[in-house]
Formats: structure tokens, sequence, C-alpha cells
């Protein structure tokens, strides 16, 4: 038996230029836990043993992410209506700390560690003069602020849908682009984006992350603003220096759409300067098969240019409800796949709660909520106005994650006999030293496992799958587990 395979100390991040640590300088951004290796497959060994090495660390994980409908958008996201729809806003006081309680904190004490905040969409009210965010109605900061700090979640991923209509071409949210590109008006343009990012600090809202634009390559009918290549290098370095200097610990990324590969990222790439401030590239693979994310498919680690790559909204834009066990499992492998083969220290899903009466609401959604408008009983009869319930397909694929993978935990690696992608495995360190692995069975069929973890005292399991939610398998000890796991079921094992 390998000596990796033995129980050892915590694993602890290496504190190097790609630690989790403070950058050198007052002006450097804390940067991404990234392995000093380049990201590398598991290794294929053959036989019918997977085996954990717990000696070998890999990226810190830092913890999942959600997004919040902190304001209205017509069902099937069609349009701003006027109407203040949205959650918490909507939600009872007994509603809102149950939510806080139970899905942002996963029902223990912290789960998820940021929350996607849509700027230009879910945050939307303006100052007089059309150049900045605020909120909507007077409560609305608040109710954020309420959320962030009941839920423990650390800070707010911040990100345009849309600049405010005075930056518009078209003064609108509602498509269009910017009104020029000239250098004068970009740097006009990055103060105001920084006093959006000051503004909500200010209404006791920390940032963690910032974005210029969600998929700047998209028109909808929704608050959306398109960039050109040159477009987007050139507002990018602008407003990413002048994010840089006023809040340096603030993490920045690009594009959230094709990451590294996206329309005038290249450009971003081969300017040293713009790269520097560049501290991850943010992905959206929405709803797609894991398959896309095995070794040798889909290059999205490749050129990353030693910044980490993550996946910052992942949903479902269409399903088949005869496939829900299949939605929950890929969704956990979406979790596993970009962690495992890309490195990535964190994932994103895309909304927390959705409307009863959307109809995105069961791809895109944990769990639903009713609004006070909402008299049609056809639909959750027995779910009443201001009060929220699960979205089980979605929310089972990744309650586990956040009741089972502490923050700043690290991955270690995992020797697999074959790579195969109906059958995942994951295994890292908490901070304390507690072990864990994550196993999944994307398959109509029962599947065994056999990991060898090395000497220990035991482990804990607990189940999930579209109609399971944390139940407990009981506690297995040995050097090599031998863990059945059912047709479409994910399973989380924990050290005692």
């Amino acid at each position: 038996m390998s000596n990796d395979a033995h129980h050892t100390q915590a694993v602890t991040p290496r504190l190097s230029r790609r630690s989790f640590v403070a950058g050198a300088g007052a002006a450097a951004a804390m940067a991404l836990a990234m392995p000093r290796g380049a990201v590398a497959a598991p290794a294929v060994i053959g036989g019918d043993t997977y085996v954990v090495q717990w000696r070998k660390p890999r990226q810190t994980l830092l913890g999942l992410g959600y997004e919040i409908q902190s304001d209205s958008i017509g069902s099937g996201n069609n349009g701003l209506p006027d109407a203040t729809t949205s959650v918490p806003h909507d939600l009872v006081e007994r509603e809102r700390n149950r939510f806080y309680r139970e899905m942002l904190r996963g029902g223990g004490d912290r789960g998820f560690r940021y929350c996607r905040l849509a700027m230009g969409l879910y945050l939307r009210g303006l100052t007089p003069d059309q150049k900045n965010v605020i909120g909507r109605w007077p409560e609305q900061l608040a109710e954020l602020r309420d959320m962030m700090v009941k839920g423990r979640v650390e800070g707010l991923q911040v990100e345009y849908w849309s600049p405010t209509p005075a930056w518009k071409s078209n003064d609108s949210y509602i498509r269009g682009t910017l009104k020029s590109g000239d250098q004068a008006f970009l740097s006009d343009f990055a103060d105001a984006l920084v006093q959006d990012v000051r503004y909500l600090q200010d209404n006791g809202l920390p940032v963690s992350w910032w974005g210029l634009q969600n998929e700047p390559s998209v028109s909808t009918f929704y608050s959306t603003c398109t960039y050109t290549g040159d477009l987007y290098y050139n507002a990018f370095r602008t407003a990413a220096s002048r994010m840089r200097s006023t809040f340096p610990r603030i993490r920045i990324h690009a594009n959230s759409q094709d990451g590294q590969h996206g329309p005038g990222v290249d450009r971003i790439r081969a300017d040293r300067g713009s790269l520097a401030l560049v501290d991850g590239w943010t992905w959206h693979r929405i709803g797609t098969n894991t398959d896309e994310l095995l070794p040798g498919r889909g290059g999205f680690a490749a050129d990353n240019e030693h910044r980490a790559v993550f996946n910052n909204e992942f949903e479902y834009l269409s399903w088949d409800l005869s496939r829900k066990p299949w939605y929950t499992v890929n969704t956990a492998q979406s979790v596993m796949n970009w962690m495992v083969f890309h490195d990535s220290p964190t994932w994103i899903w895309l909304h927390a709660l959705k409307p009863t009466y959307n109809s995105e609401a069961l791809g895109y959604s944990l769990g639903f909520w009713r609004p006070w408008d909402d008299d049609d009983d056809s639909h959750f009869p027995d779910l009443e106005k201001g009060h929220w319930t699960w979205n089980p397909m979605n929310w089972n694929g990744v309650a586990g994650f956040l009741r089972h993978l502490p923050w700043d935990s690290v991955r270690v690696e995992v020797d697999e006999p074959a790579i195969d992608g109906d059958h995942r495995v994951m295994a890292w360190q908490a901070p304390g030293g507690a072990r864990s692995f994550v196993v999944t069975n994307r398959t109509a069929t029962p599947y065994t496992f056999a990991i060898r973890v090395g000497a220990n005292d035991g482990f804990t399991g607990s189940r999930y799958a579209h109609d399971v939610n944390a139940a407990d398998l009981g506690r297995r000890t040995g050097d090599v587990l031998t863990v059945e796991v059912p047709a479409y079921s994910i399973e989380f094992w924990s050290e005692v």
C-alpha cells in the first residue's frame, strides 16, 4: 500500500504567488490558490481500486456560490416588470429566516460563500443622472444585507448584466452597447463602476468578486450589453485597473461566458498589464452534459496563464421531466469535474429561489417561492404566499457540497482505475484535517466503488438523489472502503 494513502496531518495551502494570500503590495489582489503544477488529469492506474493520495494536494476549494433574484423579471426571462417580485423581499419573516438557515447555510453553520449579484438586472434602481445603480425601493439594500449576515455569506460576486442607461447606446438597460469606446468616456464609465461598488460596501454589502459584463456577446429581452472584442478589452483594462487600485482585495474575473477564449480576451492575455488584473477566467457551461469536462475535451483550462478557471453560472435551460434523476447527478458532477479536471476553486449555481409562476423556474432554481400576486392554486397548491419550498431536482445535486465541503478545504489527487464519465470521485481535506470524498453514479444500475483511503477511524456516509436528501448511510472502516452506490445517486463520506 502506498504511503500516500495513510492518514496524515492536514494539508495546508502553500504560500506563493498563486496561493490564497494577499499579493505583494497594497495594489495586489488576493490570488487564488492554484496548484504549483499545471492542470493535470487524475492518474489512471487500471485494476478495480481508486486510491486517494492524501499527500498530493491540488487547489484550495473556496466554497460555492448562488445568484439571488432580488428584483423582478418576466416569465421566460421576458422584460423587466415594475413589480418588486423578489427575494428576500417577498418572504414573510419566518420564511426569510428559514431560507437563510436551511438553504444558504445548508442547515449548518455556513454553506454558500458567495452571492452573485446581477447589476442592472436584479439591482437596477437609478440615480437621477442614470449613471449609477442604487436600490429600487427604500429597504432593498437592507434586505440584501440581512440575507448576507443571517445566511453567513462572505461576499457578493458583483457583475453587470447591463450598465445603467446613461452609458448605453440606446439609453436603456435592455439590449444596446456602450455609447462610446473613446478613452475619456471609458475613464468616466470606470469611475461610475467604482462608485457602484462603493455604494454597495457603504450599505454593508461586502464585495468579494467583480466582473465587467455577463455574457458580453448576448442580446436579450432583459438587461444586456454587447461588446465587440476591442470594446471589451479597452473597457476591461480601464475599469479593472480602476477597480484594482481602489479595492485591491476584490478579485476580478473575465469574461463570464467563454473564459480566457472569449472575444477580446486574447488581447487581455497578450497584454501583461491587463492580464495582471485577472484573478480568474469564468465560463458559462449551462446545463451541459459533464462529459465535456473530461480530459482531452473542451479546452476549458488551456491558455489559462496560471489563472483559475471556473464555471460561474449553471442551470438547465430545458429539461425532460422523465430524466430528473440524471439531472441531479449531472449537477453534482459539474461541481466535481470542474474541480478535478480543471482545478477550479469555486462553482456557482444560478438562482437560489425563483417565482412559482415563471416558466424557467424548474431549471433555474434550488427552490420556489409564491409571490403575493400569484393567485393560481393549480400549481404548488400547498404553498402559501410569501413562503418557499425546495426544488429537489437541483437542490439535492448541490446540498451535499454545502454540508460536507468546508470553505478552504484542499482537494487531493485520486488515482482512478479508468476515467469514467458516469462514475466520478473527488476527495479533500478540511482546514482542520478531516478527510472526505464524494462519489457519483449517473447510470440506471448500482455501481460499486472500492476506494483505498488508508488508516482511519471510520467514515460516515450521506446519500443524495433527485428524491433523497442526506440519507444516513452509517459508518464504514477499513483501509479500502467498498461503497455500493444506487442508480442516479451521490454519496459523501466524511471522517468521523
